[in-house]
Formats: structure tokens, C-alpha cells, sequence
């Protein structure tokens, strides 16, 4: 019976390997151990049948049972027999071979069981093994590996067997092609060795003491052959390694002869193993860069050098033989190093070179055509070096020279960060080594002075040289200086030795030009002047005097500036000044003649170059005027507009300034020029040419156009005003507007072209300043003004208003600046159309961004900023311009009548813009004010309006400029008052004072404005304008700026204080606009200043305003709230308010009873009534605001009471259907956040009455405890209502009679809600001991006993609750009154209406906290009764029962003593129950549990047992749950083994338990009882209910979802083997 239990026990965990969870695994192999540990035998036999019935079962649970077998063989190898031993070594050699793939987790763990078995049948092992290791077969890869692991285990059993095993093994080695049979041939090799060796060293204790070492030392050999000959050059690394580790052992083994043979060989070839893959490392001397960081290759670097120079001093054609073509090479490094060479050479050589001069200047062509950098830099350094030992001065030197000049005037490169080892370098450190060469041999090599002097001159006219002008000026002036100090005559230049230097005319026009551009290209310009001052005697005898005088002023002014604070025009009016002194010191015709026209010639040198260009235009302009020739000037001027280039602006610009200039001397022929080149072939070619191509026609026509009516507008401007006025109209404007085909003639074509546009609006601008300034301007009527207007108007509209993008708008403006201020007027339509298209153009704008350097449209910020910037000046003008007209009220009305709206913008940049136009144009206004007589300022009032709240802007500048509006409106008041207007008034003045102030935005400061401007206004605008003011600053709190509409209401706040009495009448529209305003504006400021307002008139109309807010439609808007906020400010006013409001919430029910419809599935809701729900919102923002507190204090008890009912008749309570969708859409603010929810609004109700009555203490105490939560949830509102008594009783006590006084009549309310709070509260005042010392207990608790028949489940429970609560509040009165409450809490346990148990667990926890306080007597009689009924509970799905119940019950054991016997059953039923609730997932549960076993302990008769539970359940000490039942089993079976069989009954019920963890305890709970049993107790137990009881264990086991459960009935059933 005994095996065959075994063998179910072990079939049972086997059929459970396929257990997926690796924790359930072990376990299950632990307990096969375990069982292994009785019965080895029996186990391996059971084992070895398993797995040859379960043929299928898949090798990882395989692998479970083979492991188990393993340890049952190596902890039980002395008791095997040998049939097992058999048994056991077939299974395992079938399992380890039976797939000829590799498994490595299987193959393994039969290998282990063969070594495992070996350890003592060697023998049968072997006999098994080598069926499996035939000769030329190759074997399985863990035979191989058994045989090693063998013969390590066990060595003196395994060595006799290994020369047949290596004989048979050699010649497999060849047989072997796959990696891991190598390297298994290669671990048993090692293996053998290292036996072998041990075998050797212990002959003494071996079986055969006659083996020998050279017995293996052949086989050993021929497969250190194979090893070291084949496999050690295996690519892969693991083959290698594993070779490597066997022939360590194996060269032990070896012939020593053969070992000594073969050492030349093996060392090199395990060496070999460390090699690395290394590349060539390359060494090129003179032509790598020598590191400077790196001593030695600078060191190898000037070596090399010096023996280059020893060679060249021995055999110089050699040397250049050898060098000279290797300049030739496409290495940049071999040419490179060649040039350093050569330079080298030329330096140290110098005796040996000189009759190689020539030679090697021709081999430098080569070089001079490289492109590379590098190359150049080395070519400049040779440069140098020939300098020095005259190769220059040899034919092809100038060759040399050009070449450095040209590297002189590289251009710049933009910055590059350089890597520090970048390969290349820049052109600018080839140009910057190129000036320093060029000024040293003009400077220190004497003999340069000659080759440089005048040649270098040739360099200064050539476009391309530019770059170079510095550096060339310099070095000439400082040759020429030299020369003159040899003699004057020096100095001359030699025209008649050097035909291909450039003309005085050409030098003089080409320094003048540079000079116009003074800081570019390393302020050549100064350069330039020195130079030209040093050659004045060769550029004409006459000037010395001048230049001497006037060149170095101009380089004086050049240095005093910067580039940034160098004003161009001024600079450019200098030169052209000095170019007229120049000509009229010269005086002479044909030396102008001839310069004007090389100027003229110079002129397509400057194409690229528009700044230069442009200057000599002017300068050709300024020469022609000078020039007494009318046919040459003629000439000059028809070949000018034939060769320009109209297409850049420059050009234009350029040739226009010309004409203009010329016309100060030549008028006449000026105009005539520009009609003859219009009706010429030229042009009509050229507009022919142009239509040829169509897409470039149009555009370049109207360029040549362009720059044709632009010349007018410059001739127009220079010409004499007396000359030029009677020619405006009959000839300018005439053929101005031939060009431009447009409306204005009545002809309609609309050009497109920007250029054409600019060009005429410059033109108008000019012509109308000509006029402006012209002698007779006041006599001039300009007939084609209203068209010029108009077409300015046209152009201005046409621009984009979402962004600048060009100036027409801009010079627009200018235009009509000049255009307005001549005769005749403007007509009011035209004059209305200019300024709106203006402001609209100009003050919509989009404002820039600062911070970016380009816009969206790549267009660039900075000149945009500019732009913008004089856009507006242009439109402050404009405007000045225009009011310079009409300087009246009415005027100023009509202007700022147009700028209102903008002033008013919510967008800042344009309020910021259009604020700052007005300060301007009332500044203006001001300033050319001149009254005669005393006259209304009739607008006054408005414009203060406008202005005043404007000193608060968020925007500084809008802040400042709005003082200065304010300032000039005052001033301009009192200059109509009769003021002179140099009169100073001192409270006017004080506004100044204030500016500094409003460059912050402080809003005491900003305050402090409004009031002083209020004061100063309310001073000095006249009674009839006093209500235009209040209803204009009305409309400022509409203003989008919220510190502007701020401003307003201090001020109207200010005026309804002096003056409301006289607005009774107005109060209820005022208290209308004042909200409408609140709504139009939800900005705080203005709340504030509202409820100011309504106080001021609520303070005067009480009744009025409370009916009219009270009015307001639910939800009250954050308006109406803010209104009636203000009512709090004043206490008296306050109290009788809230007297008013507390009658009206009483006056109502609370709530009507709604039916719902049956058919629909819903029943009846209870809906608000809309007045106390009114009221109530209306106490609540009145008491929140903090003024309320002292007429709440007053009120405090009916406040509390009347709000705690509110509150209790509200929970659940919906909204009436109107106003469900109204609060939906609310968005208010205040009380209303969370919704109208009456609950809601109830609670905070009473939440902001309790913190405004002083108990903020009440208040916080309920927020941190979640009270006002639970108060809201239907649920949980008695917890709630709990939280309030608590803090109440801590914080308010002595505010409690009154309450209670007025709350006990609610007991008896009709509404369950009301008796359910008052019973809650109630029952938690009684926890307290302060209703004790205000003797309110015996009435209390008499209310609450009264209760207990309540139709209402909550409040019996309630009740209940308050009942036990005494023990806490008021234990000393227990005893008194303990027979009625022990009566009160068993009447509770036998509640027959209670089917949720809650009247039960309230009675049960009452109980026990009533227990302690008792009479001993009172208890007894239902000590047994109270136990039985509570036992159910135990194992509750409620946890709070199961707490309940087991803390009760542990209370109950200390009442025991007289009733032992019978309560020791009761605890015996119960013991099995709270040990696995040890395991409870509730924490509070387990708690219970400890208490309860601790309260047992004493009653249960077992020291030992008693003393576990005191020490290891204590609450604060954490719990091994395993070694704890262990130990808690050993005592049971110690002293109570007869209850072994009811205790595992009552586990076994536990099988099926919802809770995990219990689950898994009950079996783990048996298992420790079966471990501690006494062996005669065995026989009682029913063994076959527990192993094969199909609904027990094995359910559990092989069909549990739970690993955890799986696991512990796993080691239960290994345990089980205790009493089988």
C-alpha cells in the first residue's frame, strides 16, 4: 500500500511538470526530492516508467524529472542496488542520445544522471555508453561530454577505459567538419589530460599502480597534430580557444623528444593568436607639414632644409634639376615643399644663384597659374626672398610683383570657423601675408624702390584691384615720399619712361571716387586722399596751395568719425565741394574738358559698384556745371542718357542727381537734352529694341521713363527758383505726365511698375518743395493740385495693409505734406479721403518683430524698422499739415473725429501709433494757437474722455503720450478761457511731475495718475459738459486695455461720490449699465470698481437693489455675484440683508416631489424650488466677501441651522429643467465653479459661513477630513455631516447649545433627509466629551435611543453609532446606563430590516468599543448568544464585517473565564478561520486577526502556543507566514494530535476560497500539520481523499489559475510522504 501511495504521490507532481511557471516548477522538483529522500528507489523506478509512458511529454518537463532523478542518485548513491543502477543508466543513455540534434537543457541533464550514477557503477555506465561510441561512426556531442565529465568525476574508474576510448576517438578527429563537435573533441582532450595527470599523481591509492605515462603519449600526439595543424587557424574564435585550453594538459602528456620538436613551431603559433592587423605607416619629410606641437618633427623639419642647402652650395644644377620640375607635380604637398626649398635656397645660396636668376624666374610661371592656397602663400614667401637678392629687377620680375598685387586684392571671405587641422587654408590669410609683403619691400628694401616706382601706379585704376587700393596707397605714398625727399623732380611722374601709367585725369577721378566710400576695403578712401594729396604737382602745378590745405581737413574728418556716425550726404557734399574748388583752382577749360571726359569713361568700370557710381555721376554733374562749353555739356549729357544703365536704381539715382547738378549752370540746355532724347532715334530704339522682346519691354521702357521724370524732380529742385517756376506746369509736369500714361491726363492706363511710381511721387515731392520755397509760392496757384492729391490717394490705397514692403506710402505722404499747404484748399470730401486712407494705411500696419532678422518674406527687419519709423513721421505731417488749415475746436474735432476709433484699437500697436500722432498734433495744435477772443472749447469733455483713461495703457509709450494729450487738451482749455499761452498752471504743470512715474506699470502710481487727472478735470471741465463725461467714461470700461477701462472707473467712481444725489432717477439704469458694462468687460478691475458703485448706491437705496438682484435670472452671472459681493462692505447694512435672505430660504420647502413615468423606467426625482435656491446663492456671496464677518458672527446659530437643514434636504436634489440647461452653459465664476447643484451650493454655502463666523478652524479641519466631499455624496453625507460634529465639538463648542436646542426638533421631521443629518451630527457630538461638560448627554442619548424604531435604516444606525460613541465621549457614564445600551446594540445584531448587515456592523463595533466600559454581570447572560451570531461574519465578502466581527470576538474572550468549556469550542471552531486570515488581502483584516488570536491565546491551554501569538502578532512586527504555521503546527499536533482530522476538514473547506492567498495557506496549513503528526496519529487520517480525491488536489494542482496556489500544494504533497 505504502509503495503504491509513493507512486501515486510522485505521478501526481510528475503529471504537474508541465506547469508553466518556473516558482511552481521547483517546487514540484523539491517535493520529488523530498520523496526521494524516503524512497529513492522507489522514486527512480516511478521516474524511469513516467517518462517511458510518456513518451510525448516535451523535453522541458523532462528535463524537471531527469534533474529530480539526478539529486536522488547523487544523495542516495550508497543505498542503490544495482538493477536500479541499471534501470536508471538506460533511461538516461536513451534520453541523452534519443534526438541526434543538439538540446543542450535535456542531453544535459541525462548526461548529469550518467556521471551522477558513475560515481559508483563506473562500470555498467561504460558498458552503457560505448554501444553509443562505435569505431567510424561519428558519436552524439554528450557522449563525448559524458566521457569527459566521467572521467573528471570519478578518476580512478574512468583512466582504465581511456586508451580504447582514444583509440577509437583519433581517427573521428578527422571526421569531425562541424564547429561544436571540434570543440567537444577538444573538451574531452582536456579532460582526459587532466585525469590522466591525476591518475599519475595518485599511483599510490589507484587500482592499477603499473599505468604509465608514455602509455597515452602517442594517441595524445596524433591528436595534438590534428589540434595544432588543422584546427588552430579555425577562423572562429571559440574552436580556437577550446584548443588552446587542450593543449595545455595535453603537452604534459607528450613525448618529450616530440615536445622539443615541436616548441619552434607552438610557440610562434600561439603567439601568432596576439597579433594585431597593423597598417603602414608612411614618413614623407620636407613635404609633410611638420606639427608644431611636436618638437621632433620640427627638429627633422629644418634638418632636411639645411641639408637641401648644402647640397645647392655643392651641386646647385643639380639641385634645381631636381626641383624645378617637381613644381610641375599634381601633389600640393610636393609643390608646396619645392617652394619652401627654393625659398630656402635663394636665402642661404645666394653666391651660387645669381647666374641661375633667370632660370628660375621662368620656371615660376607655372606656379604663378596654381589656384591653390597653400601654393600661393609659399609663392609669396619666395616672392620675398627674390625680393631681397634682386631677382626682381630682372626681366619676368614684374610678373612676380603683379602676382603678390593680385593676391593683395583677393577678396574677403565671409568668417569659416576653421577646424584646427583643416587641410586648406583661407584666401584671407593669402591676402593678409600678401599686404605685409608688398608694404615691407616698399618700406625696408631699398632696392624695390625703383622696381615699385611708378609701376605700382599701374595697379590703382584697374577695377580689379580694388581690394588692393590700401595697401598700394600706402606703399606708393610712402615711395613717393621718398622720391621727393631725393628732389622735386623725383616726384614727377615720367610719362614719356612709362607709357602704361594711367593719366592724372584717370588717378585723380579714381582716388575722388574711392574716397566717397572712406571706410570700405580698410578705409582705402583715407589712403586714397594721402595719395592724391602727394601727387598734386603731377595731377596739375595749381593745386598745391588748395590740396595742401583741403586733403588733410577731409582725412581730419574721416578719422573723427566712425563708419556709424559718418553722415554720407555730409561727406559726399564735402568732396563734390572740394572737387568745385579743385575746377576753379585749375581754371582752365581744356584740362576740364579733358577730365569730364575721362570721368565719363570711368563710368562702366563701376558697374557692381552702385555707391561709387552714383558719386561720380555727381561729380560728372558738378564738372559739367563748371565746364564752359554748351555743345560739350550737350554732348556729355545726350551720351550719358544713352549709356546709362536704367535698370538699377543706382543708375538712376545717379544720373538723375547729374542733370539736377548740372542745371544749377545749364538749365536750358538741360531741359532741352531731356525733350530732345524723348522725340531722338535713341530712344525710340530703344523702346523698339525693348518691344522686341515682350516679357523685358514693358519693364525696361518704364525705367528709362523712371529715371527721365526723376531727372525732372532733380532739375526741378537744384535749378533757380526764379528760372524754374514758370517753366513747373508748362513744360515739367507736361512732359512728367506724357511718361507717366495714367488717369491724370485722361488717359487710362494704370502702370504696375513700382519704379515708375516712386519715381513720380519723388518728382511731385520735389516739384511742390520747389514751389514751397520758391520766391513766389505765396502768389502761385497750382491748378493740378486736386489731381496730384488724388492720384497720391490712389497709390496709398493700393498698398497691401498687411505689411510694408515698399515706400510708396511713405513718400506719398511727403508729397501731399508739400501739396496741402499750397493754393487752392482741399474740398472736405478730398480732404476726408486723404486723411482716413492715410491713418488706415499706415496705423493697420502689423507691428514688427524685433528679434528677428528677416520676416516671413525675407524681407529685412531692420530696414523695415526705419522704414516704419519714417512712414509715421511722414503721416504726423501730413496731418499737422493738414490742421495747419483750420487751427479751430472745430478743426481739432474733425481730426480727431477720424483718429477716435484707432486711439481706441484693441490692438496695442495701433492704439500706440495712433496716440502718439495725436500727442503730436495737439502739441502742434498748442503750439500755433493764437487766441483773440474767449471762445467755448466745446469738445473738451469728449476729448478728456478720449485721453484721461489712456494714462493707464499697458503700453508706456501710449501712457506718456496720453499725459502730454491731456497736459496740451488743459492748456488749450485755458488759452480759450483767456490764458496767455506762455501761462503756467500749477496743477496742470504737476501732470509733467507724474511722466517719470508711468514708465512702470505700477498700479498705485497708475491710480495715483487717474485721481490727480480726475481732480484736475473735475476742476476745470465746465457743468455742461460734466454728463458727456461720465456717459464717454461709461465707454472706456469697455476699453480692451484693462488698465485704461481701470482708469475710467476710478474717475466715475469719483464723480458719483460728489454728485449722486442728484441721480436718484438714474439708479436702476445705472445699476443696468453698470452690469451690462460687467458683461461686456469680466476683467477684475472693473468688478471692484462696480460693486464701489453699487455700494455707493445701495448705501442710499437699500430696498432697491436687493429686489433687483435678487431678480437676476439662476445661475447668477459672476456680474450679479461681484454686485452682491458689495453689499458685505458695511455691517449694519450687511445684517439686515442676511436677516432677509435666512426668511426667504425658511419661507419655501425646500424641494417638490416630481412623478416620474412608470413606463420609461424612472421614478420620481425631487427638483429645487427656485427661491430659497436663490437665497441661498445669495447668502453665500454675500458672506464670502470678508467685510461680511461681523454681521455673520451676529447670526451664527439660526446662519448654522438653517444652513445644515438647507444642506440635508438638498443632497440628491435636482435643478429645475430650465434651469438644468441654463447652469449647463454657465461658465461663472465663485460658488458656481462646480455648477447650480443645490447640494453644492448648500455646502459651500455653509463652508464660507463657517470660516466667515470665525470657525475657520471648523472649516479646514472638515476640508483636510474630505467632510464637504462627503457631505455632497448620498452615499456618504452622514460621514460627512460626522466630520462637522467632530470639528465642531474641537473647535465650536461653545456655540453647541443653541444649536442643539434648535436641531432637536428636526428628529421628528417629516423629511428622512433632516432626521438623518440631525441624527449624524448628534451621533458624533455624543464621541466628544464636551456635549458631557455642557450637559447635553442624557437628552442626546435619550434621542438617540428614541431612534431606534425609525422607519429610516440609516438612522437606527446612526443611532446605533451615537450610542457607542459614548464610550469614547463619555465612558464613565457606560456603567450607568450599560444593561440599556448592551439591550440597544444586541436589539441591532437581530435587526430583522437590515438586509445589507449595516444596523449589525454598527452594533458589532459599538459593542466593542462599549465592552471595556461594562459591568462584568451585564455581559455574561449573552456572552454565547453574541458569539454564535457574530461566527458568520468571519469569512464575509464585506471586510469591515470580517473586522467587525473578529475584533468583537477577541473583545468577547476576556468575559470567558466562567464559561470556558463552552467558549473553548467556540474558539477551537474559529481557530483554523483567523489563522488563514492571517492571509487576508485586507491589512485592517489580518490586524483583527492578530488581535483576535492574541485575545485567544491565554484561553487555549498551550503555553508555548499563547506565548507565539503575543510575541509574533504583535500589531507592529511583520509576520513569515511560513515559519510562523510551521511553528503554530508543531504545538497543535504537540497538544491537541486529536484534532487533526477536523482541522484539515475545516482546510480543505478553504480550497475553494475567493482570496488567493488563502487558498494557497490551507494547503500549506496541512502540509505543516502532516509534518508535526505522531506516527500512531497517521493511520486516522484519510490519505485517499487527499491523493486521489479528484475534486481536491489534483484539481488544484493541474487546473488552479494561480501559480502561487499551485506552488504550496506542490510542497504539500512532497510532505505528505510523512505518513504514507
Amino acid at each position: 500500500m505504502t509503495e503504491s501511495r509513493i507512486k501515486r504521490l510522485a505521478t501526481t507532481l510528475m503529471d504537474a511538470t508541465t506547469d508553466k511557471d518556473p516558482l511552481v516548477q521547483e517546487q514540484i522538483y523539491n517535493a520529488l526530492c523530498y520523496l526521494g529522500e524516503s524512497e529513492p528507489e522507489e522514486i527512480l523506478n516511478s521516474c524511469d516508467e513516467y517518462l517511458r509512458q510518456h513518451d510525448k511529454l516535451g523535453y522541458p518537463h523532462r528535463v524537471i524529472i531527469l534533474k529530480a532523478m539526478e539529486t536522488v542518485v547523487k544523495n542516495n548513491i550508497a543505498l542503490l542496488d544495482k538493477s536500479t543502477a541499471k534501470v536508471v543508466i538506460f533511461l538516461a543513455s536513451n534520453e541523452m542520445t534519443k534526438s541526434k540534434e543538439v538540446i543542450r537543457d535535456w542531453q544535459q541533464a541525462a548526461s548529469n544522471v550518467l556521471v551522477a550514477v558513475g560515481q559508483r557503477f563506473i562500470n555498467k555506465v561504460m558498458e552503457e555508453v560505448l554501444t553509443k561510441f562505435q569505431p567510424g561512426i561519428l558519436p552524439h556531442y554528450f557522449v563525448m561530454q559524458t566521457f569527459a565529465n566521467l572521467s573528471v568525476s570519478n578518476v580512478f574508474g574512468m583512466v582504465p577505459f581511456l586508451n580504447s576510448i582514444l583509440g577509437t576517438m583519433l581517427p573521428m578527429l578527422g571526421m569531425a567538419k562541424q564547429d561544436h563537435m571540434k570543440s567537444v573533441f577538444c573538451y574531452a582532450l582536456q579532460h582526459f589530460s587532466e585525469s590522466i595527470q591525476e591518475y599519475l599523481a595518485n599511483l599510490d591509492k589507484a587500482p592499477d599502480p603499473t599505468v604509465r605515462k608514455d602509455t597515452f603519449s602517442n594517441e595524445i600526439f596524433s591528436a595534438y597534430e590534428v589540434l595544432f595543424n588543422s584546427w588552430l587557424q579555425h577562423r572562429e574564435a571559440k574552436l580556437r580557444l577550446a584548443v588552446v585550453e587542450a593543449m595545455g594538459p595535453m603537452s604534459y602528456l607528450m613525448p618529450s623528444e616530440k615536445l622539443e620538436e615541436q616548441l619552434p613551431k607552438l610557440i610562434p603559433g600561439i603567439l601568432a593568436l596576439y597579433k594585431k592587423h597593423t597598417e603602414a605607416f608612411y614618413i614623407s619629410k620636407i613635404c609633410a607639414p611638420a606639427d608644431p606641437s611636436v618638437p621632433l618633427t620640427v627638429k627633422n623639419h629644418t634638418e632636411v632644409l639645411r641639408c637641401f642647402t648644402v647640397l645647392a652650395c655643392s651641386f646647385p644644377d643639380r639641385v634645381l634639376a631636381f626641383l624645378l620640375p617637381k613644381l610641375e607635380s599634381s601633389n600640393e604637398r610636393t609643390r608646396v615643399g619645392t617652394l619652401l626649398i627654393m625659398r630656402q635656397i635663394i636665402n642661404s645660396a645666394p653666391s651660387q644663384m645669381e647666374i641661375k636668376k633667370p632660370f628660375i624666374l621662368s620656371s615660376m610661371k607655372l606656379p604663378l597659374q596654381d589656384s591653390n592656397n597653400k601654393v600661393k602663400r609659399a609663392l609669396v614667401q619666395v616672392i620675398s626672398a627674390m625680393a631681397h637678392h634682386g631677382y626682381l629687377e630682372q626681366p619676368g620680375g614684374e610678373a612676380m610683383m603683379e602676382f603678390l598685387v593680385r593676391q593683395c586684392a583677393l577678396p574677403s571671405d565671409a568668417p569659416k570657423k576653421q577646424p584646427p587641422d583643416a587641410d586648406d587654408l583661407t584666401s584671407d590669410s593669402v591676402q593678409s601675408i600678401s599686404v605685409n609683403t608688398l608694404f615691407l619691400l616698399s618700406t625696408t628694401v631699398d632696392r624695390m624702390n625703383n622696381v615699385l616706382w611708378p609701376y605700382l601706379l599701374e595697379f590703382v585704376t584697374p577695377i580689379q584691384f580694388t581690394n588692393a587700393l590700401t595697401p598700394l596707397c600706402k606703399s606708393l605714398m610712402y615711395l613717393a615720399v621718398k622720391k621727393q625727399e631725393e628732389g622735386e623732380n623725383a616726384s614727377l611722374i615720367r610719362y614719356d619712361l612709362n607709357a602704361n601709367l594711367p593719366s592724372p585725369y584717370a588717378l585723380t577721378t579714381r582716388l575722388l571716387v574711392v574716397s566717397s566710400q572712406p571706410y570700405a576695403g580698410d578705409c582705402r578712401g583715407m589712403a586714397a586722399l594721402r595719395l592724391l594729396n602727394v601727387l598734386h604737382y603731377s595731377v596739375h602745378p595749381a593745386l598745391d596751395q588748395l590740396w595742401s590745405k583741403q586733403v588733410p581737413l577731409l582725412v581730419e574728418h574721416i578719422e573723427e568719425n566712425t563708419e556709424k556716425s559718418l553722415s554720407q550726404k555730409e561727406w559726399e557734399e564735402k568732396l563734390l565741394l572740394f572737387l568745385q574748388e579743385t575746377l576753379a583752382a585749375v581754371s582752365d577749360s581744356a584740362w576740364i574738358c579733358h577730365f569730364v571726359t575721362e570721368m565719363c569713361r570711368q563710368l562702366n568700370n563701376y558697374n557692381g559698384f552702385p555707391p561709387e557710381k552714383n558719386f561720380l555721376y555727381k561729380c560728372i554733374g558738378t564738372t559739367l556745371g563748371a565746364c564752359a562749353s554748351k555743345d560739350l555739356v550737350q554732348k556729355q549729357l545726350q551720351e550719358l542718357l544713352e549709356t546709362a544703365r536704367y535698370h538699377e536704381e543706382a543708375e538712376r539715382e545717379g544720373l538723375a542727381s547729374c542733370f539736377g547738378i548740372c542745371a544749377i549752370n545749364h538749365l536750358e540746355e538741360t531741359l532741352a537734352k531731356l525733350e530732345d532724347f524723348v522725340r531722338s532715334d535713341v530712344f525710340k530704339k530703344s523702346v523698339g529694341l525693348f518691344s522686341i522682346f515682350k516679357d523685358r519691354s514693358d519693364n525696361e521702357v518704364e525705367k528709362i521713363k523712371s529715371t527721365l521724370i526723376l531727372c525732372y524732380g532733380y532739375v526741378a529742385v537744384y535749378a533757380p527758383k526764379e528760372l524754374v517756376l514758370s517753366r513747373i506746369e508748362a513744360d515739367i509736369l507736361k512732359n512728367i505726365f506724357q511718361y507717366f500714361n495714367t488717369k491724370v491726363l485722361g488717359i487710362k492706363v494704370e502702370t504696375k511698375d513700382l519704379t515708375l511710381k516712386l519715381c513720380l511721387i519723388r518728382t511731385i515731392c520735389m516739384i511742390s518743395q520747389a514751389i514751397c520755397n520758391g520766391v513766389k509760392c505765396g502768389d502761385f496757384i497750382f491748378s493740378r493740385k486736386a489731381e496730384l492729391v488724388a492720384q497720391m490717394v490712389e497709390f496709398i490705397k493700393a498698398e497691401p495693409l498687411e505689411a510694408m514692403r515698399t515706400p510708396v506710402r511713405q513718400r506719398a505722404m511727403i508729397t501731399c505734406t508739400y501739396l496741402v499747404v499750397l493754393e487752392p484748399h482741399l474740398s472736405d470730401p478730398d480732404r476726408t479721403e486723404l486723411i482716413d486712407t492715410c491713418l488706415a494705411s499706415v496705423l493697420a500696419l502689423p507691428p514688427l518683430d524685433p528679434g528677428r532678422e528677416r520676416d516671413e518674406n525675407g524681407g529685412n527687419v531692420l530696414h523695415k524698422e526705419v522704414l516704419y519709423g519714417d512712414t509715421i513721421s511722414a503721416l504726423k505731417d501730413l496731418l499737422k499739415s493738414l490742421l495747419q488749415r483750420n487751427l479751430t475746436p472745430h478743426g481739432l474735432q474733425d481730426m480727431f473725429a477720424h483718429l477716435g476709433p484707432w486711439i481706441k484699437s484693441n490692438k496695442e500697436h495701433e492704439r500706440q501709433r495712433a496716440v502718439e500722432v495725436s500727442a503730436a498734433l495737439l502739441d502742434f495744435y498748442l503750439s500755433k494757437l493764437n487766441v483773440s477772443t474767449v471762445i467755448p472749447f466745446y469738445n473738451l469733455g469728449v476729448l478728456i474722455a478720449l485721453f484721461s483713461p489712456r494714462c493707464s495703457d499697458s503700453l508706456a509709450s501710449v501712457r506718456q503720450h496720453a499725459v502730454d494729450c491731456v497736459y496740451c487738451l488743459l492748456y488749450i482749455q485755458l488759452c480759450y478761457e483767456g490764458f496767455a499761452r506762455d501761462h503756467r498752471d500749477e496743477m496742470v504743470e504737476g501732470l509733467k511731475a507724474l511722466k517719470k512715474g508711468l514708465e512702470e506699470p505700477n498700479f498705485t502710481i497708475l491710480f495715483h495718475t487717474c485721481n490727480n487727472i480726475a481732480m484736475v478735470i473735475g476742476k476745470r471741465v465746465p457743468p455742461d459738459q460734466l454728463m458727456s463725461l461720465l456717459l464717454a467714461m461709461f465707454e472706456g470700461l469697455a476699453d480692451p486695455d484693462k488698465n485704461c477701462s481701470r482708469a475710467a472707473t476710478v474717475m466715475i467712481n469719483s464723480l458719483l461720490k460728489e454728485r449722486g444725489g442728484v441721480l436718484q432717477e438714474k439708479v436702476p439704469d445705472i445699476m443696468s449699465i453698470i452690469h451690462s458694462k460687467l458683461e461686456e468687460v469680466d476683467e477684475e478691475h472693473i468688478r471692484k470698481a462696480a460693486q464701489q458703485t453699487v455700494y455707493i448706491l445701495a448705501s442710499q437705496h437699500k430696498s432697491m437693489v436687493v429686489s433687483s438682484l435678487l431678480g437676476s435670472a439662476l445661475p447668477f452671472d459672476s456680474h450679479t455675484c461681484a454686485m452682491w459681493r458689495a453689499l458685505a462692505t458695511e455691517p449694519t447694512l450687511t445684517s439686515q440683508i442676511l436677516e432677509q435672505l435666512l426668511e426667504k430660504v425658511n419661507r419655501d420647502v425646500p424641494y417638490k416631489e416630481s412623478k416620474g413615468f412608470p413606463l420609461l423606467g424612472s421614478g420620481s426625482e425631487r427638483v429645487a424650488t427656485p427661491l430659497p435656491l436663490a437665497a441661498t446663492c445669495a447668502l453665500y456671496e454675500i458672506m464670502s466677501a470678508p467685510e461680511s464677518g461681523a454681521a455673520v458672527l451676529g447670526l451664527y446659530p439660526p446662519l448654522f441651522v438653517t444652513l445644515l437643514l438647507r444642506l440635508s434636504c438638498t443632497v440628491g436634489v435636482q435643478l429645475p429643467k430650465n434651469l438644468q440647461s441654463r447652469e449647463r452653459r454657465s461658465s461663472s465664476h465663485g460658488l458656481l465653479a462646480r455648477g447650480l447643484t443645490p447640494c453644492v451650493c448648500a455646502v459651500e454655502t455653509l463652508k464660507v459661513m463657517l470660516a466667515r463666523g470665525g470657525s475657520e478652524e471648523v472649516a479646514r479641519a472638515v476640508g483636510s477630513a474630505g467632510g464637504w466631499e462627503l457631505m455632497a455624496s448620498p452615499e456618504r453625507h452622514h460621514d460627512g455631516i460626522a466630520v462637522l460634529a467632530g470639528a465642531m465639538a474641537r473647535h465650536a463648542g461653545p456655540r453647541l447649545p443653541l444649536i442643539v436646542k434648535n436641531l432637536i426638533p428636526t428628529l421628528n421631521s417629516v423629511f428622512d433627509s433632516q432626521r438623518i443629518t440631525t441624527t449624524a451630527f448628534f451621533a458624533e457630538l455624543l464621541n466628544s466629551n464636551v456635549v458631557n461638560d455642557l450637559i447635553l448627554l442624557e437628552t442626546m442619548m435619550d434621542n438617540m435611543m428614541g431612534r431606534q424604531k425609525d422607519t429610516c435604516t440609516l438612522v437606527r444606525m446612526l443611532a446605533l453609532r451615537g450610542l457607542g460613541n459614548i464610550a469614547s465621549g463619555s465612558p464613565e457614564k457606560v456603567r450607568k446606563h450599560g444593561a440599556k445600551l448592551l439591550a440597544s446594540m444586541v436589539n441591532g445584531m437581530d435587526d430583522k430590516d437590515d438586509p445589507h448587515n449595516l444596523v449589525a456592523l454598527e452594533a458589532m463595533s459599538s459593542l466593542s468599543k462599549l465592552l471595556d466600559h461594562v459591568e462584568e454581570r451585564d455581559i455574561q447572560s449573552m456572552l454565547l448568544h453574541i458569539a454564535i451570531r457574530i461566527r458568520p461574519f468571519f469569512d464575509s465578502e464585506q471586510p469591515d464585517l470580517r473586522q467587525s466581527s473578529i475584533v468583537l470576538f477577541g473583545n468577547l474572550t476576556k468575559f470567558s473565564e466562567d464559561n470556558c468549556e463552552v467558549f473553548f469550542e467556540q474558539i477551537l471552531n474559529g481557530l483554523v478561520t483567523l489563522l488563514l486570515h492571517l492571509q487576508d488581502p485586507k491589512p485592517e483584516v489580518v490586524k483583527a486577526c492578530k488581535f483576535a488570536l492574541r485575545m485567544c491565546g491565554p484561553s487555549m491551554g498551550c503555553e508555548g502556543l499563547c506565548d507565539m501569538f503575543l510575541n509574533h502578532l504583535r500589531e507592529d512586527r511583520s509576520l513569515h507566514y511560513g515559519e510562523f504555521m510551521n511553528n503554530v503546527c508543531k504545538h497543535l499536533m504537540q497538544s491537541y494530535p486529536e484534532m487533526l482530522n477536523r482541522l484539515i476538514s475545516t482546510n480543505l473547506f478553504y480550497f475553494k476560497s475567493n482570496w488567493v492567498d488563502i487558498r494557497a495557506a490551507a494547503p500549506m496549513f496541512i502540509g505543516f500539520l502532516v509534518l508535526h503528526v505522531d506516527e500512531d496519529q497517521c493511520q486516522h487520517v484519510d490519505l485517499d481523499q487527499l491523493i486521489s480525491g479528484k475534486t481536491t488536489w489534483i484539481v488544484f494542482l493541474l487546473l488552479g489559475a494561480v501559480p502561487g496556489v499551485r506552488k504550496k500544494v506542490a510542497e504539500t504533497l512532497g510532505r505528505l510522504v510523512r505518513i504514507l
